[in-house]
């Protein structure tokens, strides 16, 4: 039973590290940047939504929804203000510009809401666990509300970028941005709503990651946000499904590591798993490589 337990908690986390992956895989895929402020919008997200709930008494699902809201707006504006202007400038600019972003979110949040940490109340707050194997296995309302959340997103995230007119927009820009422009597409647009679909995705990751472990201060989203980066190179970063599989991969190894291993070690474990993937196929498990023309 330890071991199904273990295989739940892993497939929960794996799954709020795959919805954070998925930021970061539409991002780079379309933009072919690296938004390192990510995580740092899953605790914007998670901070909006206990405000609502806990200070205005707003149901948990409402404040959900404010939470996306505030977040897709907070990433469409991220993208505009940071990102646009060094669009076709080096890589180091943008990465550079990416960390300053996240270290302006983190002292942002740590002067509206202090660094004392906040309790968060879980969204699923009264659904009692699902007894399994004669009462031997609990499954928590959070461990299954986040792997189908995860299984729900991904399936929604693939029809609409290859079934819907904005998403086969989307596709065009991440294949040639230059050749899309001609045809028509407003790049401008695309990216930006690559942006806002993944900073509303870290609303929804950040306020599931706090019901599941529900501590919140200013750097909630930070290590997180580097696994899910870790997740999305694992599973091959511009891959949707990828992003899926590297994060329930990684959550796994984790809650593993965690359980037979040991705890201080979990995380170097994981990263150097990481490591052994890329050195046995650098683009990861889905990852396909690009050749460039010259």
């Amino acid at each position: 039973m330890n071991f199904l337990s273990s295989l739940i908690s892993g497939l929960s986390l794996g799954s709020v590290y795959a919805i954070i992956a998925l930021g970061y895989t539409m991002v780079y895929g379309i933009s072919k940047m690296l938004n390192f402020a990510h995580g740092d919008v899953i605790m914007i997200g998670a901070y909006v939504s206990f405000i609502m709930s806990m200070h205005l008494g707003m149901n948990g699902w409402l404040a959900l929804l404010v939470a996306m809201f505030v977040c897709t707006c907070l990433g469409v504006l991220i993208e505009r203000l940071a990102y646009r202007p060094l669009r076709g400038t080096g890589s180091l600019a943008v990465l550079i510009t990416a960390i300053g972003v996240s270290y302006f979110l983190q002292n942002m949040a740590l002067l509206i809401w202090g660094a004392n940490p906040r309790i968060f109340t879980s969204l699923f707050n009264g659904m009692a666990p699902i007894h399994a194997a004669g009462g031997q296995l609990n499954i928590s309302a959070e461990s299954i509300f986040t792997i189908a959340a995860n299984i729900i997103i991904m399936i929604v995230l693939t029809l609409f970028v290859n079934k819907t007119k904005a998403g086969k927009a989307m596709r065009a820009v991440s294949e040639d941005n230059g050749a899309a422009q001609l045809m028509g597409i407003n790049v401008n647009q695309s990216i930006s709503l690559t942006f806002a679909i993944g900073s509303g995705l870290a609303a929804v990751a950040g306020v599931l990651m706090c019901s599941a472990y529900p501590v919140l201060i200013p750097t909630t989203g930070a290590m997180p946000g580097i696994k899910a980066f870790t997740a999305a190179v694992f599973g091959g970063i511009g891959s949707i499904p990828g992003a899926m599989i590297g994060g329930l991969i990684l959550g796994i190894i984790e809650i593993f590591s965690r359980a037979y291993i040991s705890t201080e070690l979990a995380d170097a474990i994981v990263f150097g798993c990481l490591i052994v993937v890329l050195l046995v196929r650098p683009t990861g498990l889905l990852g396909k490589k690009v050749h460039e023309k010259v």
